[in-house]
């Protein structure tokens, strides 16, 4: 029998059912939903996000059955996902997987929200939909590996395939059809990191088009749309032009046993993963000695390669965003404040005492937290202090890592404060969605979240 991992890929995805998916398994997805949600509420009024709704107002139906979260409006399924997406990976507050370094929730919730919305899919419906986004995302993010992460931002490309999943499922694909869908995934995945240079916008479009093609990719093959059968492992597929230590075997790794969905991470503080390692041990070290940040004269932050990769063209950020990926930047709000939060980096990332601390701030690859990732992010920094001290601080689990997770009063507190940060849903609004969402199994159909037309029990 000849090998074929996009095929058995595939063949999980349309066949998986909600009853083979284990209770934690759901209860996790629903914890992720939640988070997701939050996340894409604060994108409203960001400059980038508001752009990209523009152009889908522009360009798209004026009304229609799926949900604009930041707008409130109805549009078609494409433009809804589009927008959903690029909203949800803006605050940089979105759920993350380690092993994969994917942000699935900001590619799959999009998609199978207004997809659901459109055609009355159920709540089990959408849950089962949301699981098979995630185990394949996670599975071509693990498939691709560190070197595509360099350059390649895993979101946008493994984001394209795990899209076309979520959709592929809540379109009852058969198989063969999953395949297609897969296909024309594959060959429009994108996203470079190069935008971090130069504090532009492109991360918003990443998930944005990814959540959009992923459902092109979907609702073509449903047509009869044909696309490449070996689209990851093919001798010119994502495997041999994105990659050069892509493993094949991670594309099926345990289909059905090991559930990669509760694997995936919360973000605590509001800014790049990278960052949240280094970040919790120095908040150990200034915790316990109760230092302030004109005590510390310098922090080394010993991090893996992808840190250094992607945290280290930001030398002078620009703007939040972009501050959101300074290690230096984050680590002197965590010295000065004690969190890393919206309102620490909108208010003070260009403070003075904060850009000055940032100088003091050195990055260098540890041969431990590098040989561990991305199957473990462990925090580890040197402190030295004025008078002469030096001190060690070191997180073997950074705040919401599965060991280490967020518990569902936390997750409602983060996404009231993530809703009321951009004014997107009142406090009200935010208590019905949240009764909703620890309810999606009774769901018979999902229609609006927010306002009048939200469901009711």
């Amino acid at each position: 029998m000849i090998d074929h991992p996009s095929k058995d890929l595939a063949r999980f995805a349309a066949n998986l059912r909600f009853d083979d998916i284990p209770d934690p398994v759901l209860r996790r997805a629903e914890d992720l939903l939640l988070d997701w949600f939050g996340s894409a509420l604060a994108g409203k009024g960001a400059r980038p996000v508001e752009i990209i709704e523009r152009f889908a107002q522009s360009m798209g139906p004026p009304s229609g059955p799926s949900e604009v979260l930041i707008s409130r409006r109805g549009t078609s399924p494409l433009f809804a996902a589009m927008v959903n997406a690029a909203s949800s990976h803006f605050a940089e507050q979105d759920d993350v997987h380690n092993g994969s370094v994917f942000h699935p929730g900001a590619v799959v919730f999009p998609p199978a929200l207004a997809v659901a919305q459109t055609l009355g899919r159920s709540g089990r419906d959408l849950l089962a939909a949301v699981v098979a986004g995630y185990e394949v995302g996670i599975r071509v993010g693990e498939f691709l590996g560190r070197s595509h992460y360099r350059v390649f931002h895993t979101t946008g490309t493994a984001g394209t395939i795990a899209a076309a999943t979520a959709t592929g499922r809540l379109l009852r694909l058969s198989p063969e059809q999953m395949l297609d869908a897969f296909g024309s995934a594959g060959t429009q995945a994108a996203g470079l990191w190069e935008f971090l240079r130069d504090a532009a916008d492109s991360k918003q479009l990443h998930t944005a088009k990814a959540a959009a093609d992923g459902l092109l990719a979907a609702y073509l093959a449903h047509d009869g749309f044909t696309g490449a059968k070996r689209i990851l492992e093919g001798a010119q597929g994502m495997g041999a032009g994105m990659s050069t230590d892509a493993d094949v075997g991670r594309l099926t790794d345990r289909l059905g046993e090991r559930w990669a969905l509760v694997e995936t991470s919360f973000k605590y503080h509001a800014c790049c993963r990278h960052t949240h390692p280094a970040a919790d041990a120095l908040l150990e070290v200034v915790n316990a000695q109760n230092l302030a940040p004109e005590h510390i004269a310098r922090v080394t932050a010993h991090v893996h390669q992808g840190a250094i990769d992607v945290l280290g063209p930001v030398v002078n950020p620009r703007t939040v965003h972009q501050a959101k990926f300074s290690m230096g930047t984050t680590l002197g709000l965590i010295a000065r404040y004690r969190h890393a939060g919206l309102q620490e980096f909108a208010d003070h990332f260009n403070d003075s005492d904060i850009v000055s601390f940032r100088d003091k701030v050195h990055m260098v690859l540890d041969q431990e937290v590098d040989q561990s990732y991305p199957a473990r992010w462990i925090g580890k920094v040197t402190v030295e202090t004025g008078d002469g001290r030096t001190l060690s601080g070191r997180v073997d689990e950074p705040k919401g890592d599965p060991g280490n997770t967020l518990t569902r009063p936390e997750l409602e507190a983060k996404a009231l404060r993530l809703a009321a940060w951009s004014g997107a849903a009142t406090k009200s609004e935010m208590q019905s969605l949240i009764g909703t969402v620890w309810k999606l199994t009774a769901v018979e159909k999902v229609n609006r979240l927010l306002g009048d037309s939200a469901n009711r029990h």
